[in-house]
């Protein structure tokens, strides 16, 4: 983080938090799941020692008279944002297990939006202090279990079991635990598509210039198509696949359900994909691959030996963009029978119940999250595994 930005982004960030708290429900407090609860401010929630909660923000205050570029400056800023996310969600499971009574049984106290918004900037903070060219290679997923760390102590010791969030997961457990299958299977069976056909649709574009302007144009115009559209496209042909040849139907190739999604999904990867593995191989320099040449290489091993481990990190960029934009698309698959957590989502719009959402949109964000920061993990190992 620059100097100039580290005085400009982290007294906006304490405006925001400042504003949210005053202006933004914490809570919301209804009889039951489908009612329009009741908010309450967080200066309602963190009354006399509860507002300790907030004490950890007084470490940005301290960062804000070090310099910038101090690992120390930074450390401030990370453990200030766990702190503060930890102590609000401790916050508010204690809040919604006072709430607790005999004479509401079906009554739900849920995040409110001053809480998301909060969680939100802080996690904005951390990840300024997270990023920099200086940074140590561990320090991102440091930060990472710093934040994630404490929320995962309080989901383990029942700590936010009476939040409505919660309750909804544990009403549906085995929907989620089904939703959660079918979606890594729907992100999976794309990737692996995804990659049977880029690899030599790739290499193919590198090795002749000509086709790339055709390839890459009828990929982009893929890209134009609304996702919902395209999935209406597919139910068509492939239910009158499957019931020209039944055995199609009994491998699960129909009209609806994963068979559409799955290529529909793969159609949208394609575009970032071949880009990436035909840059990774295009940025080779000429030079090597002629003295690989004249080491007598054939030419299988110079794309093994050479280009391959060349254009490793391109491709990985590629990969990481197309897993977390197939985990975001695989939630309008549940429109066509698909499944994954968009069936839980629209199953929550339909009932009007916005815990049940958030427990479909939550995961995905999650799954997007721990999925980029996987590739980011890969790709920095690799990077220092190359360096002499």
């Amino acid at each position: 983080m620059s100097t100039q930005a580290h005085q400009r982004v982290l007294p906006l960030l304490l405006g925001g938090l400042l504003l949210a708290a005053l202006g933004l429900p914490f809570l919301t407090q209804a009889p039951n799941r489908l009612v329009t609860g009741t908010g309450l401010l967080l200066a309602e929630v963190a009354q006399g020692r509860r507002a300790l909660v907030l004490a950890p923000l007084l470490l940005w205050l301290l960062a804000l008279a070090r310099p910038a570029s101090a690992r120390s400056t930074r450390l401030l800023i990370a453990l200030g944002a766990a702190g503060t996310i930890a102590g609000l969600t401790w916050l508010a499971g204690s809040h919604a297990a006072a709430l607790v009574s005999d004479d509401l049984p079906l009554g739900r106290t849920s995040l409110g939006g001053g809480y998301w918004v909060l969680i939100v900037l802080c996690g904005l903070a951390a990840s300024e202090a997270a990023r920099g060219p200086d940074v140590p290679r561990l320090w991102p997923p440091a930060v990472g279990l710093l934040l994630l760390g404490p929320l995962a102590t309080l989901l383990l010791q029942g700590g936010l079991d009476q939040l409505s969030l919660m309750k909804e997961y544990d009403n549906r457990q085995d929907v989620f635990d089904a939703a959660l299958q079918r979606h890594l299977l729907l992100v999976a069976a794309t990737l692996l598509a995804t990659l049977l056909i880029a690899v030599p649709t790739g290499v193919l574009i590198s090795r002749r210039a000509t086709l790339a302007a055709p390839l890459l144009a009828l990929l982009n115009l893929v890209q134009t198509v609304p996702s919902i559209a395209l999935f209406a496209l597919l139910m068509g042909p492939l239910a009158a696949l499957s019931a020209r040849w039944p055995l199609l139907a009994q491998w699960g190739i129909s009209g609806i359900g994963p068979a559409p999604a799955i290529i529909a999904l793969t159609l949208y990867s394609l575009l970032p994909m071949v880009r990436s593995i035909s840059a990774g191989l295009g940025q080779v320099a000429p030079t090597v691959i002629e003295s690989a040449r004249g080491m007598g290489m054939s030419e299988l091993q110079i794309f093994r030996q050479v280009e391959l481990p060349l254009a490793l990190p391109v491709w990985l960029a590629g990969l990481r963009v197309t897993t977390v934009q197939a985990i975001g698309l695989a939630v309008v698959a549940a429109l066509i029978g698909a499944g994954g957590f968009g069936a839980v989502m629209f199953q929550g719009l339909l009932s009007s119940a916005l815990d049940l959402v958030l427990l479909g949109v939550l995961p995905v964000v999650g799954l997007s999250v721990l999925a980029d920061s996987l590739f980011k993990l890969i790709a920095g190992l690799l990077s220092a595994h190359r360096t002499p």
